[in-house]
């Protein structure tokens, strides 16, 4: 007996399925089970708990690298992807920064770095939603690029903390020293987009 054909329809189901296999997208939920583990390693005790928490930051972050090459070299970019990729990254800073805080890390002025670049991130994340809903895209810069990897560097080091600092005495100041550099960018690349957001938004004013 013939096996009946796939209608278009299924067809087009079965390829929708598939979607939330594809490697990038495994990556991405990777990165987002990530968060609850990092937070976890605050709570260990010893350095045990620096170190586990710098290599579990660490993968994730190169897992943000590597599902972007895997989704363009093996063409499996998806509407998921594109949702979920900025989502994963903003969780895993945004847990890593609210954590150093508590366990003061980061304090006193260097607070200031972490509130800029929490506050930079939801104010992009607004202004996508927005821009999106017009069709407008609102494209990374290469100096928003940089700012993102001295960001994720500056984190790795505050992560390691007074484990590090055991190895190398400067590694908490370092990482607070670019925490701030950091800070500075993302105040000049926040500004930019911002400024994008508000031409868009005034250029669809006057065509109404």
């Amino acid at each position: 007996m013939a096996e009946k054909p796939y209608t278009s329809l299924e067809m087009e189901r079965v390829a929708h399925q598939s979607m939330y296999l594809y490697l990038p997208n495994l990556l991405t939920y990777g990165r987002i089970a990530a968060v609850p583990a990092l937070v976890g390693c605050f709570f260990l005790e010893g350095d045990f708990g620096n170190w586990l928490a710098l290599a579990i930051f660490v993968v994730a972050a190169l897992t943000d690298v590597l599902d972007g090459y895997v989704a363009r070299a093996w063409e499996q970019q998806t509407s998921l992807g594109r949702m979920l990729d900025p989502i994963a990254d903003k969780l895993l800073v945004s847990a890593a920064l609210m954590m150093l805080a508590a366990q003061q890390t980061i304090a006193g002025w260097s607070l200031w770095a972490a509130v800029i670049i929490l506050s930079r991130e939801i104010l992009v994340s607004g202004l996508r939603e927005f821009l999106g809903e017009v069709n407008v895209g609102v494209p990374v810069t290469n100096l928003a690029k940089w700012k993102t990897v001295m960001q994720m560097v500056a984190i790795g080091f505050l992560l390691a903390g007074s484990a590090g600092d055991k190895i190398f005495p400067w590694t908490t100041f370092t990482g607070l020293c670019l925490l701030c550099i950091s800070a500075i960018v993302t105040l000049y690349t926040g500004w930019d987009y911002f400024r994008a957001g508000v031409k868009h938004v005034l250029e669809l004013g006057h065509d109404k």
